[in-house]
């Protein structure tokens, strides 16, 4: 069966025998109803139904039992040689465009397939899985597309070891394609760039802002309207006892899980998103400092997690999801919201970009430390 088919008719086991039930019936109601009475709809509906989900072998072998089917009904039934020719010539000509059909969807299928690796390979190019460790703390990611079918997403997220610490940067940039692609691409790199240098997260978040605007007002994609970005930017310095720093520009809040499985909001100075602090005349958001003592893990996501909702409209919750857990690592805590966000909302209708960061527990020895 083909993949990237419609949930009518993709979505089971019982889909490729559903033809075959049609011409079951069609010839059964044949032998039971009158000379006059005409079934052939349900024997083109067989090939119909086969070309655009199942093999060029499948939809062929369908089309020539209709017709072989309609055939003989002709010859039990003893109608009129025009009749006879008429009903079998129909369905005939119904199988060849059922079998046309099925090659026009199977190019269709090499294209978005083409077209979704290719989408695919420009994603992991500009959003490059991070390593799964940065200096002592583990790191996990994952990516979850609304749509089968969604090319290129504006979600985006970094891991840097720095020598002020271990640097996040979790974001959304606003609008979808080939603009919001560009717009990841000059917030990563300008990243990249400065989470090196500059010791003052207020900074990083700075020049990120410069970056965006300067490459807004230099290129059309990059639009006022389109261009702005929401953004988390997260740091555990070296020092002792461990911290974790948070500055938020306008993105959804982070979420601390601690050891005993308490799990709580990091709430921060509201504060406009990147490319669009030109509209205020001070700088925007304070650095927020909170305890990450080991076992902790600490949550970044984008609003296709936190705006996913039930069928009563009722909005996804991570904290009231998390709170009481806990979990060995950052990567079981990414399955398992990803999981619950996908069983609470009705449907997907935002991308989701997660990162877990965790401060794990000592096990006694230097080597583990570092591990």
């Amino acid at each position: 069966m083909r993949t990237g088919t419609p949930w009518w008719a993709g979505g089971g086991a019982w889909y490729p025998w559903l033809p075959l039930v049609l011409l079951v019936v069609g010839t059964v109601a044949d032998l039971l109803t009158p000379p006059h009475l005409t079934l052939t709809p349900l024997y083109v509906a067989a090939p119909m139904l086969a070309a655009p989900v199942l093999s060029l072998r499948v939809t062929a072998l369908y089309g020539l039992l209709a017709t072989a089917s309609v055939g003989v009904q002709m010859l039990l039934r003893e109608p009129s040689v025009g009749e006879a020719i008429v009903k079998v010539t129909t369905v005939a000509t119904i199988s060849a465009l059922a079998v046309v059909v099925n090659r026009i969807v199977a190019r269709r299928d090499r294209r978005l397939a083409s077209a979704r690796e290719v989408a695919e390979a420009v994603q992991r190019a500009v959003v490059p899985e991070p390593p799964d460790r940065a200096g002592t703390l583990r790191v996990a990611t994952r990516y979850q597309a609304a749509q089968r079918d969604t090319l290129i997403g504006g979600d985006l997220y970094a891991v840097r070891e720095t020598p002020f610490g271990v640097r996040l940067l979790v974001g959304d940039v606003r609008g979808k394609g080939l603009a919001a692609t560009e717009a990841v691409a000059v917030i990563l790199g300008a990243f990249r760039e400065v989470a090196d240098r500059e010791p003052e997260l207020a900074e990083v978040a700075a020049y990120l802002e410069a970056a965006l605007v300067r490459e807004r007002e230099q290129r059309a994609p990059l639009d006022p309207v389109e261009g702005f970005t929401t953004a988390v930017l997260a740091e555990v310095p070296r020092e002792r006892p461990v911290t974790v720093r948070i500055l938020n520009r306008g993105h959804p809040q982070p979420v601390l899980l601690t050891p005993d499985g308490d799990a709580c909001y990091l709430e921060a100075e509201p504060a406009l998103p990147l490319g669009l602090g030109d509209l205020l005349p001070t700088p925007m958001g304070r650095v927020r400092s909170t305890p990450f003592p080991p076992g902790s893990h600490l949550l970044l996501y984008t609003d296709g997690v936190s705006e996913a909702r039930d069928e009563h409209g009722v909005f996804f919750d991570p904290v009231e999801d998390l709170n009481g857990r806990s979990f060995p690592g950052p990567g079981l805590l990414l399955d398992r919201v990803v999981a619950d966000v996908v069983k609470h909302s009705t449907r997907l209708n935002d991308d989701m970009a997660l990162l877990a960061l965790h401060h794990p527990e000592p096990r006694g020895t230097p080597e583990d430390h570092g591990a």
